[in-house]
């Protein structure tokens, strides 16, 4: 027979089970509509305490259960559990705020949250990151417990009472061995809740296959906008969410919160870093540079924040993806500047007809003008040197470079060098298909003088470039002026000489006056000529225009005033002197200003006046 004191427990007990079962039968929405038509933490704060302290008794009573009543409280808990589940499913939906952009850009002193049905970003408010960093700092220490970069900012996404009873929901689920459903109630909830800011953001469900079918054009608006949501996904979206799970799950004495922040999380943070990754693997072509060092940059800024958020050993795949798809980006990086090389070696256009700048001279040293831009990436990403004429062995129609004499600079200095020494091997092969070999050096002293100007107007290029390679361009830009006025103006001043004008012996010596007039109707011809095809060529340059007629008047005019001098008396003595001497002095020297202007000139020079 049991004592008397034990048979008063067993009593105690007994009704506070049959008290506590009463609660939770009260509020089984199986078997009343009732129940089923309300959520106890919506009705009563004093029902929903009253509700936890009887599961609180079940889960006891159920501890010290014998065998014969122990299928009753187990399904009691049954009953209990389902409705927790209810209660915890609804809170969370009734809370997946909206972020209030003013959390964000306001005082951070202030943390707030909103009630509404969607997770509001607004995203041109929200990614300035030296903005966001700036209100981190001004964060108080004990403002979060999460451990964060300077960059992340973690959002209240809950309001503080649901939380507590979020977390007191979770803790007798665990307790009654219903973490799996618990876990996936949240999971389920929260993941709509990212989706529903993954659309706010634009970031779109597009495998690695759809977005290597995209087109550059419509890819390269995409990166932009995904840099920018990458941002605010790391930043705010993730981080927010860990701080959330950490909140509601602190209750547990295992890493359930790590769990369910992955549950959470991870299939829309790979979805993210899958555009990334497409990016980092995909075709390479050089117009993708920039946009791939800009997606690497954004990268690098950003993975310090992504190793913080996933910080735990269950989110060890993404911190290794991550730490991949920097690595491949910079590949990527490198294997386009070599493809770009590669391309201007193999680029076959010909000759403009004119020859001012060609097109490609133009692209290249703007392409290169950008790479300076991106100077203190590319310095890191691009280690070795470039292989120079090795690298198309066996072709000897292809560039070399002296690296010797380039010792010192940097790897990427001497790809810089490197291109434009490939752009001028191609320049060199357009300029043999020119006709007119004139032609040919104008073309040269244009194309090479623009790659001067555009390596000056630089710092940054220049720098890197250095002064003593500018002085070699440079000596190619006068060696070329000067070729094309050998090729020009030789065979004009060539008319001006005087071997061939005089005869001596028997009964006459002096002046050939039909030899002077072939001289002076050949200088004419020959002028003529070069003024007429010449004044269509272009010198795009005003500067270099000017120094180039300059140089040329200099040696022209006073040749032609030299020889005029000396004998426009012998053929003003004869007939139709004008058949012969054409023009003054005064009319090359305005003919002269027609030259490298681009546009056609009438049949005959302005005329001196008779």
């Amino acid at each position: 027979m049991e004592p008397p004191e034990r048979n008063r427990t067993s009593e105690n007990a007994s009704m506070r089970f049959e008290d506590a079962e009463k609660i939770i039968l009260r509020w089984n929405s199986t078997a009343s509509e009732d129940a089923r038509e309300k959520m106890i933490f919506e009705t009563d704060r004093q029902e929903a305490d009253l509700y936890l302290q009887a599961v609180d008794e079940i889960q006891r009573s159920l501890s010290n259960a014998s065998l014969s009543d122990d299928q009753s409280k187990a399904t009691t808990i049954q009953i209990a559990m389902a409705r927790l589940e209810d209660e915890f499913r609804n809170i969370l939906i009734m809370h997946t705020a909206a972020v209030e952009t003013e959390s964000l850009t306001g005082s951070t002193h202030s943390r707030r949250s909103s009630t509404s049905s969607n997770f509001e970003l607004e995203e041109e408010l929200i990614l300035n990151t030296e903005k966001l960093r700036e209100l981190q700092h001004c964060e108080s220490s004990d403002s979060s417990s999460y451990r964060s970069t300077s960059s992340i900012r973690e959002m209240d996404l809950i309001p503080p009472e649901a939380i507590s009873d979020l977390q007191a929901i979770a803790m007798r689920m665990i307790s009654a061995g219903y973490l799996q459903e618990c876990i996936q109630v949240y999971g389920s909830v929260r993941k709509s809740a990212v989706d529903s800011s993954f659309r706010k953001l634009g970031i779109e469900k597009l495998s690695i296959g759809d977005i290597q079918r995209l087109e550059w054009d419509a890819l390269e608006g995409k990166i932009r906008r995904w840099i920018r949501a990458a941002k605010v996904c790391v930043r705010i979206l993730f981080a927010s969410e860990k701080k959330l799970c950490e909140q509601i799950f602190e209750v547990a004495e295992t890493n359930i919160d790590d769990a369910c922040f992955m549950e959470t999380v991870k299939g829309p943070a790979i979805q993210l870093f899958n555009f990334a990754e497409a990016i980092s693997i995909s075709r390479r072509s050089p117009e993708k540079l920039f946009k791939i060092l800009d997606l690497h940059d954004a990268w690098v800024d950003l993975l310090p924040d992504i190793e913080a958020v996933f910080d735990s050993k269950s989110s060890d795949s993404i911190r290794v993806q991550a730490a991949e798809i920097l690595s491949r980006l910079a590949e990527a990086a490198r294997g386009t500047v070599s493809e770009f090389e590669n391309a201007i070696l193999r680029e076959s256009s010909g000759p403009v007809p004119v020859g001012t700048i060609h097109p490609l001279t133009r692209y290249v040293m703007n392409y290169i003008s950008l790479i300076s831009d991106y100077k203190q990436t590319l310095i890191e990403l691009i280690m070795s040197k470039p292989s120079t004429g090795s690298r198309y062995s066996g072709d000897p129609s292809t560039p070399d470079m002296d690296l010797a004499e380039l010792e010192g600079k940097t790897p990427l200095a001497l790809h810089l060098i490197w291109i434009i020494v490939i752009l001028e091997f191609n320049l060199e092969g357009k300029s043999k298909r020119y006709k007119d070999t004139s032609l040919a050096h104008l073309f040269i002293m244009n194309n090479v003088h623009y790659i001067v100007q555009k390596v000056k107007g630089s710092p940054e290029l220049r720098g890197m470039i250095g002064d003593d390679y500018l002085r070699k361009l440079t000596g190619k830009v006068r060696q070329a002026a000067t070729s094309y006025q050998r090729a020009t103006w030789v065979k004009v001043l060539y008319c001006l000489r005087d071997e061939g004008l005089h005869v001596s012996g028997g009964f006459y010596s002096g002046v050939s006056k039909s030899a002077l007039r072939e001289r002076f109707k050949s200088f004419n011809a020959m002028f003529e000529e070069v003024h007429r095809t010449e004044a269509v060529w272009i010198v795009p340059d005003a500067q270099l225009r000017e120094e180039l007629r300059i140089s040329i008047s200099e040696k022209l005019i006073p040749a032609y005033r030299s020889f005029l001098g000396r004998f426009r008396g012998h053929i003003e003595s004869g007939k139709h002197p004008e058949n012969y001497i054409k023009y003054s002095v005064e009319d090359l020297e305005t003919a002269v200003l027609d030259f490298f202007e681009g546009y056609p000139v009438s049949q005959n020079l302005r005329r001196r006046s008779q």
